[in-house]
Protein backbone atom coordinates (compact mmCIF):
# COMPACT_ATOMS: atom_id res chain seq x y z
CA UNK A 1 0.00 0.00 0.00
CA UNK A 2 1.45 3.47 -0.85
CA UNK A 3 1.13 6.06 1.75
CA UNK A 4 0.85 9.30 0.60
CA UNK A 5 0.64 12.76 3.02
CA UNK A 6 -1.42 15.45 2.14
CA UNK A 7 0.65 19.08 1.37
CA UNK A 8 0.07 21.47 4.48
CA UNK A 9 -1.88 23.77 4.59
CA UNK A 10 -0.69 27.39 3.37
CA UNK A 11 0.12 29.96 5.93
CA UNK A 12 -2.84 32.05 5.25
CA UNK A 13 -4.48 33.27 8.60
CA UNK A 14 -3.44 33.16 12.06
CA UNK A 15 -4.83 29.95 12.93
CA UNK A 16 -2.92 28.08 10.24
CA UNK A 17 0.51 29.95 10.54
CA UNK A 18 0.31 28.40 14.85
CA UNK A 19 -0.69 24.86 13.13
CA UNK A 20 2.36 24.99 11.06
CA UNK A 21 4.61 25.80 13.86
CA UNK A 22 4.43 21.80 14.05
CA UNK A 23 4.90 21.04 10.63
CA UNK A 24 7.54 17.87 9.58
CA UNK A 25 9.10 20.37 7.34
CA UNK A 26 11.31 23.10 9.45
CA UNK A 27 11.47 25.10 6.85
CA UNK A 28 7.57 25.66 6.76
CA UNK A 29 8.09 25.93 10.67
CA UNK A 30 10.42 28.61 9.81
CA UNK A 31 8.47 30.48 7.92
CA UNK A 32 5.37 30.53 10.69
CA UNK A 33 7.57 31.90 13.03
CA UNK A 34 8.56 34.83 10.52
CA UNK A 35 4.56 35.17 9.79
CA UNK A 36 3.14 35.65 13.01
CA UNK A 37 6.09 38.13 14.17
CA UNK A 38 5.57 39.87 11.04
CA UNK A 39 1.78 39.79 11.47
CA UNK A 40 1.90 40.85 15.31
CA UNK A 41 -0.46 37.74 16.13
CA UNK A 42 -0.90 38.24 19.64
CA UNK A 43 -2.77 34.77 19.99
CA UNK A 44 0.34 33.17 18.95
CA UNK A 45 2.14 34.02 21.80
CA UNK A 46 2.03 30.73 24.08
CA UNK A 47 2.74 29.10 20.63
CA UNK A 48 5.85 30.69 20.11
CA UNK A 49 7.03 30.51 23.61
CA UNK A 50 6.63 26.93 23.46
CA UNK A 51 9.06 26.41 20.26
CA UNK A 52 11.84 28.09 22.35
CA UNK A 53 12.50 24.75 23.62
CA UNK A 54 12.76 23.22 20.29
CA UNK A 55 15.20 20.53 19.36
CA UNK A 56 13.93 19.68 15.85
CA UNK A 57 15.47 21.93 13.67
CA UNK A 58 19.27 21.96 14.96
CA UNK A 59 22.20 22.84 12.59
CA UNK A 60 25.22 20.31 12.06
CA UNK A 61 27.05 23.29 13.86
CA UNK A 62 25.03 23.08 16.90
CA UNK A 63 22.25 26.11 16.46
CA UNK A 64 18.99 26.31 16.49
CA UNK A 65 16.95 28.45 13.40
CA UNK A 66 13.80 27.77 14.47
CA UNK A 67 14.17 29.28 17.92
CA UNK A 68 16.22 32.55 16.67
CA UNK A 69 13.12 33.28 14.33
CA UNK A 70 10.40 32.33 17.46
CA UNK A 71 12.86 34.84 19.42
CA UNK A 72 12.62 37.26 17.03
CA UNK A 73 8.69 36.49 16.13
CA UNK A 74 8.03 37.36 20.36
CA UNK A 75 10.09 40.64 20.57
CA UNK A 76 7.84 41.94 17.68
CA UNK A 77 4.44 40.96 19.25
CA UNK A 78 5.93 42.59 22.72
CA UNK A 79 4.02 40.30 24.87
CA UNK A 80 4.86 40.59 28.32
CA UNK A 81 3.33 37.12 28.59
CA UNK A 82 6.83 35.52 26.67
CA UNK A 83 9.37 37.27 29.20
CA UNK A 84 9.60 33.98 31.75
CA UNK A 85 10.11 31.64 28.59
CA UNK A 86 12.60 34.28 26.95
CA UNK A 87 14.43 35.07 30.65
CA UNK A 88 14.50 30.86 30.64
CA UNK A 89 15.99 30.91 27.12
CA UNK A 90 18.92 32.83 28.37
CA UNK A 91 20.66 29.52 30.23
CA UNK A 92 21.10 27.67 26.15
CA UNK A 93 24.62 27.87 26.21
CA UNK A 94 24.43 26.22 22.94
CA UNK A 95 23.36 28.80 20.49
CA UNK A 96 25.12 32.27 21.30
CA UNK A 97 23.24 33.47 18.50
CA UNK A 98 19.62 32.67 19.68
CA UNK A 99 20.86 34.15 23.25
CA UNK A 100 21.45 37.27 21.42
CA UNK A 101 18.22 37.30 19.63
CA UNK A 102 16.79 36.78 22.92
CA UNK A 103 18.51 39.52 25.10
CA UNK A 104 16.94 41.93 21.62
CA UNK A 105 13.78 40.18 22.27
CA UNK A 106 13.70 41.31 25.90
CA UNK A 107 14.96 44.43 25.24
CA UNK A 108 12.08 45.58 22.96
CA UNK A 109 9.29 44.22 24.93
CA UNK A 110 10.94 46.42 28.05
CA UNK A 111 9.46 44.72 30.93
CA UNK A 112 11.26 45.49 34.31
CA UNK A 113 11.55 41.96 35.04
CA UNK A 114 14.30 41.29 32.60
CA UNK A 115 16.62 44.59 34.13
CA UNK A 116 18.08 41.93 36.51
CA UNK A 117 18.64 38.73 34.54
CA UNK A 118 20.61 40.55 31.85
CA UNK A 119 22.51 42.58 34.62
CA UNK A 120 23.57 39.54 36.11
CA UNK A 121 24.72 38.19 32.52
CA UNK A 122 27.04 41.19 32.38
CA UNK A 123 28.53 40.79 36.12
CA UNK A 124 29.26 36.87 35.02
CA UNK A 125 32.15 37.65 33.43
CA UNK A 126 31.93 35.31 30.96
CA UNK A 127 31.73 36.14 26.91
CA UNK A 128 28.33 37.59 25.87
CA UNK A 129 26.59 39.36 23.05
CA UNK A 130 27.75 42.13 24.31
CA UNK A 131 26.24 45.15 21.49
CA UNK A 132 22.87 43.55 21.97
CA UNK A 133 23.08 42.89 26.12
CA UNK A 134 23.84 47.07 26.40
CA UNK A 135 21.24 47.93 24.06
CA UNK A 136 18.81 45.75 26.04
CA UNK A 137 20.07 47.39 29.33
CA UNK A 138 19.81 50.84 28.03
CA UNK A 139 16.65 49.95 26.28
CA UNK A 140 15.47 48.99 30.15
CA UNK A 141 16.81 51.98 31.59
CA UNK A 142 19.12 49.58 34.10
CA UNK A 143 21.34 52.30 35.78
CA UNK A 144 22.88 49.74 37.89
CA UNK A 145 24.94 48.75 34.70
CA UNK A 146 26.44 51.96 34.06
CA UNK A 147 30.10 51.37 35.95
CA UNK A 148 30.06 48.12 34.38
CA UNK A 149 29.22 49.35 30.82
CA UNK A 150 30.85 52.08 31.00
CA UNK A 151 34.83 50.47 29.95
CA UNK A 152 32.87 49.53 26.68
CA UNK A 153 33.60 52.79 25.80
CA UNK A 154 36.94 51.44 24.82
CA UNK A 155 36.40 48.19 23.56
CA UNK A 156 38.02 46.67 20.31
CA UNK A 157 35.09 46.43 18.42
CA UNK A 158 33.42 49.18 17.80
CA UNK A 159 30.04 48.55 17.55
CA UNK A 160 30.03 47.47 21.16
CA UNK A 161 31.49 50.96 21.58
CA UNK A 162 28.39 52.48 20.18
CA UNK A 163 26.08 50.39 21.98
CA UNK A 164 27.79 51.32 25.07
CA UNK A 165 27.45 55.53 23.62
CA UNK A 166 23.87 54.61 22.79
CA UNK A 167 22.98 53.22 26.67
CA UNK A 168 24.40 55.62 28.26
CA UNK A 169 23.22 58.86 26.62
CA UNK A 170 19.53 56.81 26.97
CA UNK A 171 20.65 56.91 30.80
CA UNK A 172 22.33 60.36 31.49
CA UNK A 173 21.17 62.83 28.29
CA UNK A 174 24.59 63.65 27.83
CA UNK A 175 25.38 65.34 24.65
CA UNK A 176 28.95 63.70 24.54
CA UNK A 177 27.49 60.30 24.24
CA UNK A 178 24.87 60.88 21.57
CA UNK A 179 28.02 63.06 19.37
CA UNK A 180 29.78 59.81 20.03
CA UNK A 181 27.33 57.97 17.83
CA UNK A 182 27.06 61.23 15.46
CA UNK A 183 30.72 60.90 14.58
CA UNK A 184 30.04 57.17 13.26
CA UNK A 185 27.54 58.39 10.73
CA UNK A 186 30.35 59.57 8.77
CA UNK A 187 32.75 56.15 9.20
CA UNK A 188 34.60 54.86 6.76
CA UNK A 189 32.85 51.04 7.24
CA UNK A 190 29.33 51.42 6.05
CA UNK A 191 28.23 48.47 8.35
CA UNK A 192 29.45 50.99 11.34
CA UNK A 193 27.50 53.89 9.37
CA UNK A 194 24.59 51.99 9.31
CA UNK A 195 24.76 50.43 13.17
CA UNK A 196 24.76 54.12 14.02
CA UNK A 197 21.77 55.29 11.74
CA UNK A 198 19.78 52.40 13.37
CA UNK A 199 21.02 53.61 17.26
CA UNK A 200 20.10 57.17 16.82
CA UNK A 201 17.13 56.18 15.66
CA UNK A 202 16.04 54.21 18.37
CA UNK A 203 17.31 57.02 20.98
CA UNK A 204 14.91 59.02 19.08
CA UNK A 205 16.68 62.90 19.46
CA UNK A 206 15.55 65.72 16.67
CA UNK A 207 19.23 66.34 16.34
CA UNK A 208 20.05 63.09 15.88
CA UNK A 209 17.08 63.18 12.60
CA UNK A 210 19.14 66.12 10.97
CA UNK A 211 22.28 63.92 11.51
CA UNK A 212 20.98 61.05 9.60
CA UNK A 213 19.77 62.92 6.74
CA UNK A 214 23.44 64.28 6.01
CA UNK A 215 24.50 60.71 6.38
CA UNK A 216 26.47 57.99 3.50
CA UNK A 217 23.79 55.88 4.06
CA UNK A 218 20.73 54.37 1.60
CA UNK A 219 17.77 56.88 1.40
CA UNK A 220 15.06 53.78 2.70
CA UNK A 221 17.55 53.49 5.38
CA UNK A 222 17.27 57.31 6.51
CA UNK A 223 13.28 57.11 5.89
CA UNK A 224 13.08 53.77 8.55
CA UNK A 225 15.00 55.48 11.34
CA UNK A 226 13.55 58.86 10.55
CA UNK A 227 10.15 56.55 11.16
CA UNK A 228 11.86 55.24 14.36
CA UNK A 229 12.33 58.89 15.69
CA UNK A 230 9.29 59.75 14.76
CA UNK A 231 7.52 56.84 16.65
CA UNK A 232 9.87 57.78 19.70
CA UNK A 233 8.26 60.71 20.31
CA UNK A 234 5.12 60.40 19.68
CA UNK A 235 5.54 57.17 22.70
CA UNK A 236 7.30 59.40 25.05
CA UNK A 237 6.18 61.45 27.86
CA UNK A 238 6.97 65.01 26.26
CA UNK A 239 4.07 67.74 26.26
CA UNK A 240 1.83 67.68 23.70
CA UNK A 241 3.53 71.37 22.59
CA UNK A 242 6.93 69.46 22.66
CA UNK A 243 5.19 66.58 20.78
CA UNK A 244 3.92 69.09 18.17
CA UNK A 245 7.24 71.06 17.91
CA UNK A 246 9.14 67.91 17.17
CA UNK A 247 6.67 66.36 14.90
CA UNK A 248 6.38 69.32 12.71
CA UNK A 249 9.95 69.40 11.88
CA UNK A 250 10.38 65.87 11.34
CA UNK A 251 7.83 65.97 9.15
CA UNK A 252 9.82 68.95 7.17
CA UNK A 253 13.17 66.88 7.55
CA UNK A 254 11.28 63.86 5.88
CA UNK A 255 9.31 65.70 3.02
CA UNK A 256 12.79 67.35 2.13
CA UNK A 257 14.67 63.62 1.73
CA UNK A 258 11.60 62.61 -0.21
CA UNK A 259 11.56 65.73 -2.81
CA UNK A 260 15.71 64.06 -3.42
CA UNK A 261 14.39 60.50 -4.30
Amino acid sequence: MVVTTSPPEPILSAESAISALDAEDNQIRYYAAWWLGKHQIQSACAALCHQLQDVRYRTVQGGYPLRRQVARALGQLKNIQAVPALLDALNCDEDEQFREVVIEALGKIGDSTAASPLLQLLKSGKSQPYEALIEALGELRVIEARPLVEPFLQHSSERVQCAAARYLYLITQQPEYLERIIENLNHENPYLRWAAAFDLGAIGHIQAAEAIVQAKVGNSLKLLNLKRILETVLESDKSEWEKQQATQTLFHIIDELLIQL
